[in-house]
């Protein structure tokens, strides 16, 4: 057994299979993947790592199984599973996930091959475990692929409160011990016991109140759509033998380095290495934006760059179009008993529609460049994308005061 010292869960004993797993190259690559990305441009303490991350789930995971009585093969499953959960993760964790999976239709819990080969797949088997079922509870399926991929997973058990530890931002914040005294299996379904919408909803708006503060924070949505257009002129340059599937093995300093050496993405590298980063020229809310633009794929958000751009006058890599998906809430689907009744949050807590609400307002369409161009690059973007924007108004909360655009790009 080891034992080993954690700063969200004090001692973490890994036994077992995760023993094992602990010290192989797929999971120590994982102490140099960044658990927040660019979120660290905002929160400088922000540099845990998807290593931590790891054990910490394994740790929860360990403490549910124990909970619900599952012992012996299955539970040995579950763990592992809970260890290996990111091993399919790229540089800067979720950051280049949307332009690797366009080039390589994988997500990073598509881990089946990760699983097979090398040293975890000798574990795996040295174990009696086959790694295909281990695959397969990574990315949720089955009934115990609930308990590492689902609306009540032990995965923000643990990035929920690891992450509101290391930025310093307390919304987080959640009674992980409380959750897990509360899971029952009922029908094959992963549930709350009876009395715990509250419960249910702690973790709800804790995800919510996150998500603003930390995960889509203006500056490190800036950094991440930088990060992403320098990783895709890098894949786009043919004097580099970087491919997606390559960009996917590499852990954050392996790209970080390969940024730096290509003179087609060093000046982007430049401006992470220093935050010299674009300014938002646009920002704009969902009800201004025509949904074809919200609904636009990879190739037409360029084609709207390169015209924003042309209009502007301004070279088409100093423009950047961000386009969040739609709101979506995928915990308020999360199952509570209710009188002896299976019920989703979302049809019990009045608290969910609040949520939904919120996440509403809060979504924003960004358009970002150079201080010394936005403002050109700003009307520009209005014009071009059809913004419903009365007098070219920007609806941006700064200070307190709803700001016009031209106001707008001298303060932000």
């Amino acid at each position: 057994m080891k034992i080993i010292k954690d700063s969200v869960h004090d001692h973490i004993a890994v036994d077992g299979v995760a023993r094992d797993l602990v010290d192989t190259p797929a999971v120590q690559r994982l102490r140099r993947i960044s658990q927040l990305g660019t979120v660290s441009l905002v929160y400088p303490s922000a540099n845990h790592t998807r290593f931590e991350h790891s054990l910490g789930v394994y740790h929860i995971a360990c403490e549910a199984l124990d909970h619900l009585g599952i012992e012996g093969v299955q539970s040995q499953r579950v763990q592992a599973a809970a260890l290996l959960h990111d091993v399919g993760h790229g540089p800067f964790s979720h950051n280049l996930e949307s332009l690797t999976h366009r080039r390589t239709g994988r997500y990073h819990d598509d881990v089946h091959d990760l699983l097979t080969d090398g040293a975890v797949g000798d574990v795996l088997r040295n174990h009696d475990l086959d790694p295909d079922t281990i695959a397969d509870l990574v990315a949720g399926d089955g009934r115990f692929g609930q308990l590492v991929s689902g609306e009540l997973d032990v995965d923000r058990m643990d990035y929920l409160v690891r992450d509101a530890h290391h930025t310093g931002v307390p919304y987080g914040t959640i009674d992980h011990g409380r959750l897990i005294r509360e899971l029952v299996f009922v029908d094959d379904e992963l549930v709350l016991d009876e009395g715990n919408v509250q419960t249910a909803e702690s973790l709800l708006v804790a995800r919510a109140l996150m998500n603003p503060t930390v995960y889509s924070h203006s500056v490190a949505r800036i950094g991440k759509a930088m990060l992403r257009r320098a990783a895709e002129r890098l894949l786009d340059t043919p004097t580099t033998d970087t491919d997606a599937a390559a960009l996917q093995r590499m852990d954050d300093y392996d790209l970080i380095v390969a940024l730096r050496s290509c003179a087609a993405t060093s000046e982007f590298s430049r401006r992470l290495d220093e935050r010299d980063l674009f300014k938002r020229a646009v920002w704009a809310e969902i009800d201004d934006v025509p949904g074809g633009v919200i609904e636009a794929d990879h190739e037409s958000i360029r084609d709207f760059e390169r015209e924003i751009a042309d209009r502007a006058g301004v070279d088409p890599e100093r423009v950047i179009l961000d386009v969040p998906s739609r709101p979506s809430m995928t915990e308020s689907s999360s199952r509570v008993m209710v009188n002896g009744e299976m019920r989703r949050l979302g049809q019990q807590s009045p608290l969910v529609e609040a949520l939904r609400g919120a996440q509403y307002s809060q979504w924003r369409l960004g358009v970002y460049s150079p201080s010394t161009v936005r403002e050109a690059v700003g009307h520009a973007a209005v014009s071009v994308l059809g913004l419903d924007i009365d007098g070219a108004l920007v609806s941006e909360v700064r200070n307190g005061l709803d700001t016009t655009l031209d106001q707008f790009t001298d303060q932000a």
